[in-house]
């Protein structure tokens, strides 16, 4: 006798529902997906907040702080997305970024947290003087922040 086909019930990475043959309503689970992937899909969130924002509006995002409170309660470090059915929570996975809005800043989720991606100092200082290192360094800085990996 031979094993029948055992298929998920969501994808591996984002937990987005998959269809069934012959499943009912499949409006619903297509919808969700959609929601979902339009969540995640060139990530912006307006800040990072320990309590739910009063009025929402639909497609906005936040990433929730440590210390939640009311509905984020127990969601730390997830990303909260308000929609007409309510507020959806979605786990980030290592090596996630998302814009925050509030700090003008890329965010990266590493090591189990979000922390902004910052550029290093410009050179300044120092007994000895190379303006031409500095000038490369300034440079590589400036090529960074236009490429939107620092902020």
């Amino acid at each position: 006798m031979t094993d029948p086909i055992s298929f998920s019930s969501s994808s591996p990475r984002f937990a987005l529902p998959l269809l069934f043959s012959g499943q009912s309503q499949k409006e619903i689970t297509v919808n969700e997906a959609v929601l979902t992937a339009d969540i995640l899909m060139h990530m912006a969130v307006e800040a990072v907040v320990a309590s739910p924002p009063t009025a929402p509006s639909n497609g906005q995002c936040w990433l929730i702080a440590s210390g939640a409170t009311g509905s984020f309660a127990g969601h730390t470090d997830t990303i909260a997305a308000w929609s007409e059915g309510g507020w959806r929570f979605i786990a980030p996975r290592e090596g996630m970024r998302a814009y925050d809005l509030s700090a003008t800043a890329q965010r990266l989720y590493a090591g189990g947290s979000w922390r902004l991606t910052t550029a290093p100092a410009a050179p300044s200082g120092g007994s000895v003087i190379d303006s031409q290192a500095r000038t490369a360094i300034t440079a590589m800085i400036a090529a960074m922040r236009n490429a939107g990996l620092l902020s």
